[in-house]
C-alpha cells in the first residue's frame, strides 16, 4: 500500500468562530482553547487578527501553541500604500505567529464594488504583502475571499488571484465559498479545474454553512484535490457557521476512501478525545452542546427502546456507523455497565489517575458520577472537579477541612465620599485537625468575598494554597422555572502558571459558587502533596 498523503488542518474558531452571534471570547478564553486545539493535533490554530483590536493583539504578544503552527489573519495591503508602509501589515509582521493568512478579493464584482479598486491593484496587492512576508522568513497563505462565487462570475480573474499567490511564494491559497451558496458539485468541478493550475498540495477550502453543505463541501474540495480544510470547532461562524471540524475530523480519520488515502495530525489518542473538547467548547462559551451532534452529541449512539435497542443489544453495529469509544462517546443503552467503565477509564487516564478495568471501586465511581450528572454536573470541562472526586470515592483524598458554615452580605449603599457602592462581605466557619478558625472577607461580589474568606485561613494547610487566584467564572441555568438549576464553573490558577478548572451545582447560584470553590481547593492541596 502507498504512502498516505498529507492533509492538513486549520482551525479558525478564534477568529472566524468569534464571528458568532452572541460569541465573545475573553483572552482567557482564547488562552484556552488554543490548548485544546493543540493538544488535539490541529495542524494551524489561527489566534485572530492582531492590530485589530486590542485583545487579538494582546494574545498575539506571544505563541499560544507549543506544536501546531499559531497564525495570526490579515488584509493584504492598501491601494498606492508599499507593503512596508502599510501598519496593518506590519502589525501582522510584529505578531509573534508562526504562518501568516491574508485575505483577498478574487470576485471582480467585490474588487470594484467593496474595494472601489483596480483589478490590477487588487493582484499588486496579492503579490507584494506575500513576498513581503514570505521574504521575512514566515510562511504564508492567501484565503481567496468570494473565490467560488467569483469563478462562476469571471473564472479567468478568479484563477488569476491564485496564480499571483502562488508565484508569490503561498505555501498555501484558500478557497473561499464566503457566502455559503455554492453546492458540493460545483465545489468538486471548479476546485479540479484550480488543480490543473496549482498543485493539491498547495491548495486548501474554506466553506461556510449557508446551505447545510459546508462539511459535505470541505470534503467535495478534498476529493478534488484540496490538501488543507479551514473549519471552526463545533461549526462556530459568521451566520450559519463554518465547516464543523469536529464531525470532519472522525470522517476523515475513519471512514473510507479518506482514512486509506489521507493521514491528519489528529491521531487516535486525540479522536478519543474529541466529544471532551467539543463540549468544553460549548462549556467555556456558556452553552449547552448539542444532543444532536455528529459523533460527540449525548444522542449521537443513543437507542430507544424497542426492536433497534435489540438489534444493538445483538451487534452494536446494527445501528451504530462507528464506535463511540472512537471519539470519545458512549454507548446509551442498559445492556451493562462496561461501556461506561471503559468511558471511565478514559477520563480518569485524562486527568492523570490509573485505575485497573477489573478495580471493584470503578463501579461505584460510575455509579456516583452518573448521579451526580443527572444532578447537573458536567465533567468536560472541570478536569479539576472530575479529579477529586474520583479520588475522593477511591478513598484517596483525607479531610483536608470541614466547612460548619457560610454566609455571604451584598449591601448596596453610599460611600465617605458618596459614591454609590456595592459591597460584598463573606464569613467562612471551618474546622481543620479539631481547630475552629473563623474567617471574613470583603470582596467586589459575593463569589470573590466567599473566594478570600475560605482562603484566608486554613491553618497548617495555608501554604499550599497562597498562590491560588481565581481567573474565570461562569454561570448556566440549565433547568428553567423559580426552582432552577444553576451551574458555576470556576478556572483557578496559581503562581506556578498552572490552570484548573472546576464545577458547582445547586438551585442556588452561591451554593454552586462554594462547591466550585472548595475543589479548587481541594484539587490544589492534593496536588501539591498536603
Amino acid at each position: 500500500m502507498s504512502a498516505r498523503e498529507r492533509l492538513y488542518l486549520y482551525d479558525t474558531t478564534l477568529r472566524d468562530g468569534a464571528q458568532t452571534t452572541d460569541v465573545d471570547f475573553s483572552l482567557a478564553d482564547k488562552q484556552l482553547i488554543a490548548r485544546l486545539l493543540d493538544e488535539l493535533g490541529i495542524d494551524y490554530v489561527e489566534g485572530g487578527y492582531p492590530g485589530a483590536n486590542p485583545l487579538d493583539t494582546t494574545f498575539f504578544a506571544e505563541k499560544a501553541t507549543k506544536r501546531a503552527r499559531f497564525a495570526a489573519f490579515g488584509m493584504t495591503k492598501r491601494a498606492g500604500r508599499s507593503a512596508a508602509n502599510d501598519p496593518g501589515l506590519v502589525g501582522l509582521l510584529e505578531a509573534k505567529a508562526d504562518a501568516i493568512c491574508f485575505v483577498a478579493k478574487s470576485w471582480d464584482y467585490q474588487v470594484k464594488v467593496a474595494l472601489e479598486a483596480t483589478l490590477e491593484d487588487n493582484l499588486a496587492g496579492i503579490r507584494e504583502s506575500l513576498e513581503a512576508v514570505r521574504s521575512a522568513g514566515r510562511e504564508v497563505m492567501l484565503d481567496c475571499e468570494h473565490f467560488f462565487d467569483g469563478y462562476k462570475a469571471n473564472p479567468d480573474y478568479a484563477l488569476a488571484c491564485v496564480t499571483a499567490a502562488y508565484e508569490a511564494g503561498a505555501r498555501w491559497i484558500v478557497l473561499c465559498d464566503t457566502n455559503g451558496g455554492t453546492l458540493p458539485d460545483e465545489v468538486e468541478t471548479i476546485v479540479a479545474e484550480v488543480a490543473r493550475r496549482v498543485p493539491g498540495d498547495h491548495l486548501g477550502i474554506h466553506a461556510h454553512d449557508d446551505t447545510g453543505c459546508a462539511v459535505a463541501n470541505s470534503l467535495a474540495a478534498v476529493r478534488a484535490g484540496a490538501r488543507q480544510i479551514q473549519g471552526t470547532l463545533n461549526g462556530l461562524g459568521e451566520r450559519c457557521g463554518n465547516a464543523n471540524l469536529v464531525s470532519l475530523i472522525p470522517t476523515l480519520a475513519l471512514k473510507a476512501p479518506y482514512a486509506e488515502r489521507l493521514e491528519i495530525g489528529v491521531d487516535t489518542d486525540g479522536l478519543s478525545r474529541l466529544t471532551q473538547v467539543s463540549h468544553a467548547l460549548d462549556e467555556i462559551l456558556n452553552r449547552a452542546p448539542n444532543r444532536h451532534a455528529p459523533y460527540v452529541g449525548a444522542s449521537a449512539f443513543t437507542t430507544k427502546a424497542g426492536i433497534h435497542a435489540s438489534a444493538v443489544l445483538k451487534d452494536p453495529r446494527t445501528y451504530e456507523h462507528v464506535e463511540p469509544e472512537a471519539v470519545g462517546n458512549q454507548r446509551q443503552l442498559l445492556v451493562s455497565d462496561q461501556a461506561g467503565k471503559s468511558n471511565l477509564i478514559a477520563g480518569l487516564a485524562r486527568v492523570g489517575l490509573a485505575v485497573d478495568k477489573d478495580d471493584p471501586r470503578l463501579s461505584r465511581l460510575l455509579a456516583v458520577v452518573k448521579e451526580r450528572e443527572a444532578q447537573g454536573h458536567a465533567y468536560e470541562a472541570a478536569d479539576a472537579s472530575f479529579f477529586v472526586l474520583a479520588k475522593g470515592v477511591l478513598g484517596e483524598v483525607p479531610t483536608f477541612f470541614t466547612v460548619e458554615r457560610f454566609s455571604v452580605n451584598v449591601e448596596r449603599r453610599y460611600n465617605a465620599i458618596g459614591e454609590l457602592v456595592t459591597v460584598a462581605e463573606a464569613i467562612v466557619k471551618v474546622e481543620v485537625d479539631g481547630e475552629t478558625m473563623i474567617s471574613a472577607a470583603e470582596g467586589n461580589g459575593p463569589v470573590n468575598a466567599l473566594d478570600l474568606a475560605l482562603r484566608k485561613d486554613l491553618g497548617k494547610y495555608q501554604r499550599f494554597i497562597e498562590g491560588i487566584h481565581l481567573i474565570d467564572f461562569k454561570v448556566r441555568v440549565f433547568q428553567g422555572g423559580t426552582d432552577a438549576v444553576t451551574r458555576v464553573l470556576i478556572e483557578s490558577g496559581d503562581e506556578t502558571g498552572a490552570r484548573w478548572s472546576t464545577v458547582g451545582v445547586s438551585p442556588n447560584i452561591i451554593d454552586a459558587s462554594f462547591q466550585a470553590l472548595s475543589d479548587s481547593i481541594i484539587y490544589k492541596l492534593v496536588t501539591s502533596g498536603a
